[in-house]
């Protein structure tokens, strides 16, 4: 009787939103307010690959690579940190040196290409404290003693080397102090953001078979996150190669981070994190928990395919600090990992299940765009915790990525680059698909093994992205 009642409420709601996106598409809202947005035209928008941007989209399946500006090295080559104008391309040579000499190498490297880079970071890791205590006093004493076993609790290799990271970057700087420094604990807070104080939104999508041009797939995900009243985010950027054997990875990131957020193996297995939470909160537990982004980085160094990798990550979720959701596809498969907290779960308010493409959804919520995957920040099977009912945020994120996956039969790499080109970007009355907290972008071919990454830059996101060739998964 009662999920009944709830199905029929979200299918009212499912109307109510589809009305609003329709007059949402008609907006006119101005862009980044930063003299180089594209003039919408409350006349007569074209409707090309876009539904409010009024310059036409011209992509292609390939992507420009850009030139090397500079080049920075650790003393024993370690780490090489190369300089482009838009993101930072570092390898990290695990072959050569322990997690520890790896470490200290990549704090040695960052100095040498961004020497303010404690000038940039300290300010935003403040930013981030006082956003998830609320802007109360924080309790600083209490927030060390999470940070550091939280720090305990990452496996022993990458524990070793954060570690060494934070004392070669730290210098001896002890404590939290904002004081134009990094100290140890402050760089190891910097490290555990997803898993102390968390991110915000992101989305995913997946597209394969019948609904690509070659009927390989190629996956998308799209990472929100705080970028920072001085735009640190958007500074800092950094593809990631970490040189480990079959180990080795490529992680699309931040300069100077050790944890996954967006990231893919040499055997093609993406992993992409995304917040999820309790709608009925609870008190926050660390003591006895794991980091769900360094098992991330776990998962994707010891499994081959996406589904060993799903399979270990949900059997992990109960030991994780927040609900999340993982999207983790290869050229084969697309799922995401459901992930209840062992303290959700037993409260009944949500459960732990890699869902696929053929999981039953929610009552009340459809995604009826065969070989297609899509992924919120919500839970999203049937029986699980409904993250969509008065949720604007994720049900219309949600109603525009099936609006879109429906508007083409089959999809090219150009194609799925012009998905993030649908909208202004910088509405804050619209919720967006692409909007102004869009950090980056990824798509990955699984046809070439290319990975396309739209970097933002300043305040907000362009609203016709930008994508940059940052090589391949090979």
């Amino acid at each position: 009787m009662e999920a009944g009642k709830r199905a029929k409420k979200m299918k009212k709601y499912m109307i109510v939103l589809a009305l609003t996106m329709m007059t949402a598409a008609m907006l006119t809202l101005g862009g980044c307010n930063d003299g180089k947005s594209p003039v919408t035209n409350p006349d007569g928008m074209k409707k090309v690959a876009s539904r409010s941007v009024e310059r036409e989209v011209a992509y292609t399946d390939e992507s420009e690579r850009e030139e090397v500006l500079a080049r920075a090295s650790s003393k024993d080559g370690l780490c090489v940190i190369e300089t482009h104008s838009t993101y930072y391309d570092v390898v990290l040579d695990y072959e050569k040196g322990t997690p520890a000499q790896v470490g200290a190498a990549y704090a040695e490297a960052i100095l040498k290409a961004r020497p303010d880079y404690e000038e940039i970071l300290e300010p935003y890791l403040y930013e981030n404290i006082q956003s998830a205590f609320g802007g109360r006093n924080i309790p600083y004493e209490s927030l060390e003693k999470r940070i550091l076993t939280l720090t305990s609790a990452i496996p022993e290799e990458y524990r070793e080397e954060v570690e060494s990271f934070a004392k070669a970057l730290s210098k001896g700087e002890e404590g939290y102090a904002e004081n134009g420094k990094l100290s140890f604990v402050e760089v190891l807070t910097m490290q555990l953001i997803p898993d102390a104080l968390r991110p915000t939104a992101c989305s995913a999508l997946s597209l394969w078979g019948s609904k690509t041009v070659t009927g390989d797939r190629i996956s998308l995900r799209n990472l929100e996150w705080n970028i920072g009243s001085t735009n640190a985010m958007t500074e800092v950027h950094a593809v990631t190669h970490m040189k480990k054997g079959d180990g080795s990875m490529t992680m699309i990131s931040m300069l100077g981070l050790l944890d996954v957020i967006t990231a893919i193996n040499d055997d093609g297995v993406m992993l992409g994190i995304l917040d999820v939470g309790s709608k009925h909160s609870l008190p926050f537990t660390y003591e006895g928990k794991k980091c769900y982004t360094f098992e991330a980085r776990y998962a994707l160094e010891h499994f081959r395919t996406a589904r060993e990798a799903g399979e270990f990550l949900v059997g992990e979720s109960g030991d994780f600090t927040w609900c999340n959701n993982l999207f983790v596809t290869d050229a084969k498969d697309a799922f995401c990992c459901e992930n209840a907290t062992a303290e959700v779960a037993a409260a009944g308010q949500a459960k732990s299940v890699l869902r696929g493409a053929d999981s039953e959804l929610l009552e009340g919520l459809s995604w009826d765009c065969p070989d297609s995957f899509c992924v919120v920040n919500s839970f999203a099977t049937k029986g699980n915790q409904d993250g969509f009912s008065g949720e604007p945020a994720n049900s219309n994120r949600w109603m525009k990525y099936t609006t879109y996956v429906k508007e083409k039969e089959q999809f090219s790499v150009a194609d799925v680059k012009g998905i993030m080109a649908h909208e202004i970007v910088d509405q804050y009355e619209v919720i967006n698909v692409h909007n102004h907290g869009t950090v980056h972008t990824v798509i990955v071919d699984y046809r070439t093994g290319k990975i396309h990454v739209s970097f933002t830059k300043g305040s907000c996101a362009e609203d016709v992205p930008r994508y940059i060739d940052v090589g391949s998964y090979h």
